[in-house]
């Protein structure tokens, strides 16, 4: 069975509140706190980027894993806000942690669910035998427009995971995708923002793709929600996560773990990917997780995940993402900016 050999996230210590962004531009700071479900997010200082919060991850999810980092034989990092147009974070990612350049190594996007896509390219790699152990990095540190709603969600983080099929400490027993062509976010290149679809982002969009997967998956695994014992969607705010679980029938106990939106923001190709680790932080041997991705344009990739008796012992070995989250220093819109890269000479 391929699984989770081992896993690690990251995300920035500095945190902008709702509040201080409404401050700036006039908006209503409790109805959007009640309307999206999330009271702040992270910020990525100057120094931050992509590649710096993939590599953290990636060494993290290294000690987890306890394994020879020259086996590693595929490097997938996926983000739309890679450091580089041209020179992929891949290769920085597998100098940084991998003592052989015998591997392969590619940047991955597809909006929100790039990591999750790394990780079934992974597993097929894995389960060929092309490669013993690859690593598959879902991270971003996000854009939004000055003004934009997006200005008080899109934030930064990344979870990376070490899949193969010896010495695991999660099993993956299954996995599908449902994707279309639906446009509802999007940035051309050159453009230093992404432009949205309002409204049309919902239904059409992230529900229709979220809740066809999901009930794909349950078909396929002739299972059902009362089966899991935890559940996380992608999550571009908490309002849209907690309406996906209450759908889908599942409890606020399963889902509750990996809501991080509120206190974190919306970290893209990380939301799920931190999700994930957050509840695998607190899963218990035989636990059973229910993972659904969600990226424009638009698609959606499912797992189930079930818990072994290895992670008792390797899950203490890193940082938890809780604890990860939990250190933060809070700035003010001109120091977010400045990191942000918003003020233009």
């Amino acid at each position: 069975m391929v699984g989770i050999v081992g896993y690690g996230a990251h995300v920035p210590s500095y945190r902008i509140k709702v509040e201080e962004i409404a401050k700036v531009w006039g908006d209503d700071p409790v109805a959007l706190s009640n309307g999206l479900v999330v009271n702040e997010k992270s910020v990525p200082s100057a120094d931050e980027d992509t590649a710096t919060i993939a590599v953290t991850a990636a060494r993290y999810a290294l000690k987890r894993a306890q394994i020879d980092p020259s086996k590693i034989g595929a490097v997938y990092v996926g983000s739309e806000s890679h450091p580089y147009a041209v020179k992929p974070t891949a290769s920085i990612v597998a100098e940084a942690v991998c003592a052989t350049p015998k591997l392969t190594a590619a940047d991955l996007e597809f909006a929100c669910k790039a990591g999750t896509a790394g990780i079934q390219m992974s597993m097929g790699l894995v389960k060929s035998g092309m490669v013993e152990y690859a690593l598959a990095i879902g991270a971003d540190t996000s854009q939004g427009a000055p003004g934009d709603a997006l200005e008080y969600t899109a934030s930064a983080g990344g979870a990376a995971y070490i899949i193969g099929e010896k010495n695991t400490i999660a099993d993956i027993t299954h996995t599908c995708s449902f994707t279309t062509d639906t446009p509802d976010f999007y940035r051309r290149e050159g453009q230093d923002y992404p432009s949205h679809g309002g409204r049309f982002t919902g239904e059409p969009a992230y529900f229709k793709h979220v809740l066809s997967t999901a009930n794909m998956l349950f078909e396929e695994t002739d299972s059902k929600p009362e089966d899991y014992d935890y559940a996380c969607f992608h999550q571009p705010n908490g309002k849209f996560y907690l309406r996906a679980g209450k759908k889908l029938g599942f409890t606020n106990d399963q889902i509750k773990q990996g809501l991080l939106t509120p206190n974190i923001g919306n970290t893209y190709s990380g939301a799920v990917p931190l999700a994930l680790s957050n509840i695998l932080d607190v899963a218990k041997p035989g636990d059973k997780i229910f993972v659904i991705s969600y990226g424009s344009g638009a698609g959606s990739d499912g797992f189930t995940i079930t818990v072994k008796d290895e992670i008792e012992q390797r899950r203490e070995l890193a940082p938890k993402t809780q604890e990860i989250i939990d250190q933060k220093t809070y700035v003010d819109y001109a120091v977010y900016a400045k990191f942000k890269g918003k003020i233009k000479m």
